[in-house]
């Protein structure tokens, strides 16, 4: 059974929701998965005045928290976080710096990785965010599956570096059907991929 670890930063929730999906589909692959959110990192009280972010931080502040011990464990590891000026915010950031002892180990290498990303508009650094996560998975010496145009589900959504979501100029835009397609397809890609590696290592 492959071992996933579904590990994802999320303000006002819609990356929550996100790996929710990629969770449901891994396990539906036949996965073996490890849900856990990357803690934050700010004072609640500097974002009191957003309801969504509030209200996502109270449903899981007391959930399960990343951490290296869940990349060792993993066959897979499928990532998210926001777009923050095209790049990846700076509390997924602060998680991916404190594994420095562990890639010195080479612990995280030999592993497969693929993300997800959100951003408020059509065009707000969603290619950068995942190809910059990217550079840093090459070098922890893993091993990318993009989920390219590998299923028709992707030109539903266009992205063949990962998946994004489009969360609007008031982050109220829901998933659509295109986004949770896509997610699912990146499950079951990563899933089956993983699992065809280990069948090859154990020959």
């Amino acid at each position: 059974m492959t071992k996933l670890a579904v590990i994802y930063y999320s303000a006002t929730g819609h990356g929550t929701k996100m790996a929710n999906k990629v969770v449901a589909a891994a396990e539906s692959a036949g996965a073996e998965v490890r849900l856990r959110h990357i803690a934050e990192t700010r004072d609640p009280a500097t974002f009191a005045q957003n309801p969504a972010w509030t209200a996502n931080y109270e449903a899981t502040k007391d959930k399960p928290v990343a951490s290296g011990d869940d990349i060792v464990w993993a066959d897979a590891v499928i990532f998210g976080t926001p777009t923050r000026f095209g790049s990846p915010a700076a509390q997924f950031r602060t998680f991916i710096d404190s594994l420095g002892g562990l890639w010195a180990q080479g612990k995280l290498a030999d592993k497969i990785y693929a993300a997800f990303t959100s951003s408020q508009t059509a065009h707000g650094g969603q290619e950068t965010t995942l190809l910059a996560l990217y550079i840093t998975l090459m070098h922890f010496g893993g091993i990318l599956v993009s989920p390219g145009y590998t299923d028709p589900v992707k030109f539903g959504d266009g992205n063949p570096y990962g998946v994004g979501h489009i969360t609007g100029p008031e982050n109220k835009n829901e998933i659509d059907d295109a986004t949770a397609a896509a997610l699912e397809h990146l499950a079951r890609r990563v899933v089956t991929v993983a699992g065809r590696l280990h069948a090859v290592s154990n020959e």
